[in-house]
């Protein structure tokens, strides 16, 4: 019992969703209140508060946002900057900042995953880039280019580049990225934070050694995905 009170304090409610879940649980109480109230049989109330209050029970868990710490030495370490599975591993050619091959190494994230993103390295922000895009289904290749995203650009402390993409799928229509321009970064640290089904890739430095493998799940800020040459 101890263990599992432990576990449930490390587990919080992400800022992103808050207003959202509260706002929506005034609204469906105010609903259940009058549905109660307006007819004589409880059925109407019923089925309402059992259709509407398990899709807030499934919005209250998207928005969980669990308190991580990587216990393990972060240097050349790239942690996985999200929940999910791996869906690429590959060389591949980066024609827009780097303009040579680089390892790239993707993260499926589904709609029951955490969807908060954490720094996959230390370092410092060289910049962040928005574009708007579509929104193809993001374990598509080509999602990782036309689909809407940003674009996070680390430098290690060693002075390697590390780019980040998040990335919005068919269902996701917001990205939030919290990294700034010029500012110090960590593992452990939230980089940003993708509502609904969506994907993140890390375009590494050619020569670095994968830790995972496909279809691997992956834990945000703890799973290793890759050690830096």
């Amino acid at each position: 019992m101890g263990e599992r009170i432990k576990k449930l304090k490390k587990i919080r409610i992400h800022r992103e969703g808050t207003d959202e879940l509260l706002y929506s649980l005034f609204i469906i109480i105010a609903i259940a209140v009058v549905l109660w109230r307006s007819f004589d049989t409880p059925i109407p109330f019923i089925i309402f508060v059992g259709i509407i209050g398990a899709a807030w029970l499934m919005m209250l868990n998207f928005y969980r946002c669990p308190i991580r710490y990587f216990n393990g030495d972060t240097e050349k370490t790239v942690v996985a900057p999200a929940d999910g599975k791996i869906v690429v591993i590959e060389e591949t050619d980066e024609d827009e900042y780097f303009h040579d091959r680089r390892l790239m190494i993707s993260i499926f994230m589904s709609p029951l995953n955490v969807h908060a993103n954490w720094f996959p390295v230390d370092g410092k922000v060289k910049f962040v880039k928005h574009f708007d895009g579509n929104y193809h289904k993001a374990w598509l290749p080509k999602a990782s280019e036309e689909n809407e995203h940003a674009d996070i650009m680390i430098e290690t402390p060693d002075g390697q580049s590390v780019l980040v993409r998040q990335i919005a799928g068919a269902l996701a229509r917001r990205i939030v990225t919290y990294a700034k321009e010029e500012e110090d970064c960590y593992i452990d640290e939230h980089l940003g934070f993708i509502k609904l089904g969506s994907r993140v890739d890390v375009y590494l430095p050619l020569g670095s050694k994968p830790c995972v493998k496909m279809k691997q799940p992956t834990t945000g800020d703890q799973t290793v995905i890759a050690k830096l040459v």
